[in-house]
């Protein structure tokens, strides 16, 4: 009786998986889930722990062995999705990013709306001037250390943050001023909100960038925002379309379509490549649930996507989730009192001594394990380390960004943006902070794959898979690993073989009808009455006529011939 209720809690225990969500404040939201558990069982739970209604923003990210990203699916189970070993590790991030997030209803969404963005101005995917950078981060000291004290803070303290991917020291002595003067008296919620007000007014507020290759093999950004579906290339975006003028998205392999329909009647088709297939079926993905989410009026609306193609295995796809007006109907009906909030303040970096004077703090510690000097990419290059983007694979670099120096970019004034080693320029206007000449090296030594030679960093700020170096949470040893590796290299294998044989059956079996449409095509102009002016027309034709007469009567002769020869021997039978 005993060992049978030993063994029973060991296979109890055998479907239960852990599971650990770093949330935007950097803290870990770690549980146990059933093996069948779904991605909406998880999702609740956290929501649950942070006592958080307006939900439908966020959404739980994580990344395959392959450094490929993807949001969890909520209708699918977790176990199925994840394609690694447990221990699971995943992310808390924004999904969909709020047409007006300083008019959410409560204060808890707010606030961590608020830690996205200033996560996304930290590393470089949310481009400003100088004027509206200094704006922001002292809305950022002003929320998190509140109002200046001359006794806490002393002469150049705004230099001792890291609000951005890079300073200068005329942007540190602007963000102290402001702090000092314009923002005296503001409470956290109301810093937190004027942030948002001035977040949202910027061209790539919400922009979650894709790499690609356009049709000339030119690098390109493709991103979805709460209004539209946008292009970046080179220094500034090259199209804007509309949700309502997007018709459909298409992928076939790693070729990714975007049809379009705009003013006068006019239809564009957009083409580009992504890096591999699926991170192009994850960018179709992407696409398909923002334009449900900000396009549709309801979701019932939403019906299932299939993008296919005679020679390509198609994927069908459906938005499980409520869309952006359905959602806001919903948050206005939420009555409670509003839940209490934790915020963090500003904390040490753990990066290494910053490009200026001395050690920076910031308040986005756990994902910026990189030195920021590590290297200055041209334009759009730089995202491709983007803990924000689908990882490329290798893109050639472009020539269009000159960095200058420091001396000359403390006289470039307002025109000057803030950008990181991870950032694009949208728009002519917004031209990189340099850094040092001696800092201005490549790292492309540092790429494997398109991805940081020290993976772990960026997993443990996008929450990827647990890397070799965690082998101890495993619970297996080294041998168990390796034995791993090498069962899912032989299935990997197999399931490479398996799509080729169907490739080729799928080829085939194309090929074969379209021969018989071809041939009832034949006979019906051939040997049909059928007067329809379309055949008539074709018959006419002084082409047809000589194949009629030349190649078609002659074998309808042989074919008849043989027939009746058949038949003969037959009938002697």
């Amino acid at each position: 009786m005993l060992s049978r209720f030993m063994s029973g809690s060991i296979r109890n225990l055998e479907r239960e998986y852990s599971c650990t969500v770093r949330l935007l404040d950097d803290t870990e939201y770690t549980c146990s889930i059933q093996r069948d558990a779904k991605g909406q069982y998880l999702f609740d739970l956290i929501c649950h722990h942070l006592n958080l209604l307006e939900k439908d923003y966020f959404g739980i990210r994580y990344v395959d062995p392959d450094k490929q990203r993807h949001w969890l699916e909520f209708t699918k189970s977790i176990a199925k999705q994840m394609k690694s070993q447990p221990p699971f590790t995943m992310c808390l991030r924004v999904k969909f990013y709020p047409p007006d997030p300083a008019a959410l209803k409560e204060e808890i969404t707010r606030y961590l709306v608020f830690l996205q963005i200033k996560r996304d101005l930290y590393h470089g995917r949310l481009l400003c001037k100088t004027s509206d950078a200094a704006m922001l981060a002292a809305h950022i000291l002003q929320a998190e250390i509140g109002d200046y004290d001359p006794g806490k803070h002393p002469e150049g303290y705004s230099s001792k943050f890291q609000f951005f991917p890079k300073h200068s020291e005329k942007l540190e002595r602007l963000i102290a001023d402001i702090h000092k003067r314009e923002l005296i008296g503001q409470t956290p919620e109301t810093s937190e909100r004027n942030f948002l007000q001035k977040a949202q007014m910027l061209e790539t507020y919400g922009v979650d960038p894709h790499p690609c290759k356009d049709v000339s093999g030119n690098p390109a950004f493709l991103a979805f925002t709460p209004f539209g579906f946008v292009v970046l290339q080179g220094n500034k975006r090259v199209h804007f379309l509309k949700w309502n003028e997007v018709t459909k998205l298409k992928f076939e392999g790693k070729t990714f379509h975007i049809y379009a329909n705009q003013k006068e009647d006019k239809k564009i088709i957009l083409t580009y490549f992504a890096p591999t297939p699926e991170a192009c079926k994850h960018l179709w993905k992407c696409g398909v649930e923002n334009q449900a989410f900000y396009k549709l009026e309801k979701s019932s609306q939403v019906r299932t996507v299939s993008s296919s193609n005679l020679f390509f295995k198609g994927s069908r796809f459906r938005y499980s989730g409520r869309v952006a007006k359905e959602v806001m109907e919903q948050s206005a009906k939420i009555k409670r009192e509003p839940p209490e909030i934790h915020r963090a303040g500003l904390v040490p970096s753990r990066s290494c001594p910053s490009i200026t004077h001395g050690p920076r703090l910031s308040s986005v510690p756990r994902t910026r394990r990189r030195a920021v000097h590590i290297s200055i990419m041209e334009g759009l290059e730089s995202l491709r380390d983007s803990a924000h983007s689908t990882p490329v694979r290798s893109v050639s670099h472009g020539e269009s960004f000159i960095p200058r120096s420091r001396s000359q970019a403390a006289d470039g004034g307002e025109g000057m943006a803030v950008i990181s080693d991870e950032a694009y320029s949208p728009s002519d206007s917004v031209l990189p902070t340099p850094v040092a000449e001696h800092s201005m090296e490549l790292a492309i030594s540092r790429q494997i794959n398109g991805a940081p030679c020290s993976i772990e960093e960026e997993k443990e700020s996008e929450a990827g898979t647990p890397t070799q170096r965690e082998g101890g949470d495993f619970g297996v040893d080294g041998r168990a690993e390796k034995e791993g590796a090498g069962g899912d290299s032989a299935l990997s294998e197999v399931e490479q073989v398996n799509k080729f044989v169907l490739s080729v059956l799928r080829l085939l079996l194309v090929t074969i009808g379209l021969l018989f449409v071809l041939l009832l095509l034949l006979i019906i102009l051939t040997e049909s009455d059928l007067d329809i002016a379309f055949l008539r027309d074709i018959r006419q034709t002084p082409e047809f006529e000589q194949f009629h007469y030349e190649y078609f009567c002659p074998l309808r002769r042989w074919f008849a011939c043989k027939l009746r020869w058949v038949g003969g021997l037959l009938i002697n039978k």
